[in-house]
């Protein structure tokens, strides 16, 4: 489904991140992974282990240098770049509005919201100069509705949501599609608390009960989900007609 794609995954070093790569490797990708953390090497090599192309950068996705710097390394080790996943988050901590200080604000939205615009405008130009591409940045439900999320998560992701249903629309017609995924609870890194404190109280078996599926999901569903957006067969999947107003091209 990615035979040949060169693909930009950040938040690699583990939970969903790591297992999209994983996954995008073995449909045929060849990956940069991008961690702040150290587990991106363990990323990059347990691809290589298995016969798949990938290198581990370590970097911070909201840092503007260090943007430019991987998406250069995807197009100069593999002589272009075809997609790009921008997954990189952190929860904020879950405090509440007034345990929340000036400073959480500007790491959580810098991580969640920052970054993916940065990933967006540096990959963006390589993508229009070969005249295709695929973007699918990690939002989530809390960027939807309320009590999935403390309100600093909560408006990081409403932010990424905005930013895929109005970039959609600035790149009309170049080619390059954009879209959001949206996860529900996921056992992942970020996640660990709630599932430690839930088995801890022997209430594991109700977590992901207001799902109709009864239960959390697991990484492995959410990258399935991020490659074939990345992927040819989604070639219809565009930020969504819906997002919009009223709106007709300029001329």
């Amino acid at each position: 489904m990615l035979e040949g794609k060169n693909i930009v995954i950040t938040g690699a070093g583990s939970g969903i991140g790591r297992a999209t790569c994983q996954l995008a490797a073995q449909e045929g990708a060849r990956v940069v992974a991008v961690d702040i953390a150290d587990g991106v090497h363990e990323t990059a090599r347990s691809i290589t282990a298995s016969g798949g192309s990938a290198v581990a950068v370590q970097a911070d996705a909201s840092i503007e240098d260090a943007v430019k710097d991987f998406v250069a390394r995807c197009v100069e080790t593999y002589g272009g770049i075809d997609g790009v996943y921008a997954n990189a988050g952190v929860s904020g901590g879950r405090k509440t509005l007034m345990e929340l200080t000036v400073e959480d604000w500007h790491r959580t939205l810098a991580v969640n919201t920052v970054g993916v615009f940065l990933a967006i405008k540096h990959s963006v130009p390589h993508m229009i100069e070969q005249g295709s591409g695929a973007i699918v940045c990690t939002a989530s439900v809390a960027g939807l509705r309320a009590n999935a999320g403390g309100v600093d998560y909560s408006a990081s992701k409403a932010g990424v949501i905005s930013i895929v249903q109005t970039v959609a629309y600035q790149l009309y017609d170049t080619g390059i599609r954009i879209n959001a995924i949206c996860p529900g609870l996921i056992e992942t890194g970020m996640t660990r608390p709630t599932f430690d404190r839930a088995r801890e109280r022997g209430t594991e078996h109700r977590i992901g009960q207001i799902n109709p599926t009864r239960r959390p999901g697991q990484p492995i569903e959410i990258a399935q989900a991020a490659c074939f957006l990345l992927s040819d067969r989604a070639s219809y999947v565009n930020g969504g007609l819906s997002s919009s107003h009223p709106w007709v091209y300029p001329r």
